[in-house]
């Protein structure tokens, strides 16, 4: 796929806590911004690819996507399920989001359909779906676990 090429690998062994929780978590939530300014938070599904793009399928005419083909600017934040502080992670994230065609969204529909097998029961909404992948250019890792409000950051731009 264009753009998701792997990434250098002293910087791919540093994201590996970034990696792990994209693995153990399957929905983000994508915060766009509409053409009044006003702020859109919605959760979507996701799949990582090599290079750390998250895809993701939606209805194109869906609130999230027009923002996203206005203003490709966004943000996120994703965190796996956690009811005692000490062990809360997640991650947050500056980037882009573009919508994928041709080879590339083929691609990228495989990458998301092995990670949700049961996507094949849902052929009909899928076709008038459209992939979209979000390039990070800007993390954040926060995780108590190793200590009340640890943060690592990395600039991918």
């Amino acid at each position: 796929m264009e753009g998701a090429e792997t990434l250098p690998s002293a910087l791919a062994l540093e994201l590996d806590p970034v990696r792990t929780l994209l693995e153990e978590t399957t929905t983000l939530v994508l915060a766009t911004r509409s053409a009044d300014g006003t702020p859109r938070a919605t959760p979507v599904y996701f799949a990582a690819d090599p290079a750390l793009r998250l895809i993701f399928v939606s209805d194109p005419g869906s609130v999230h996507s027009l923002n996203t083909a206005r203003d490709a600017h966004a943000s996120l934040a994703l965190y796996p399920e956690e009811a005692d502080w000490r062990r809360l992670r997640g991650l947050q994230m500056q980037g882009s989001v573009e919508r994928l065609g041709g080879p590339e969204a083929e691609a990228a529909r495989g990458i998301y359909s092995r990670r949700f097998p049961f996507l094949g029961q849902l052929a009909e909404a899928l076709a008038a779906s459209a992939i979209y992948a979000f390039q990070p250019t800007w993390i954040r890792l926060i995780d108590n676990r190793r200590g009340f409000g640890f943060q690592q950051e990395w600039s991918l731009a």
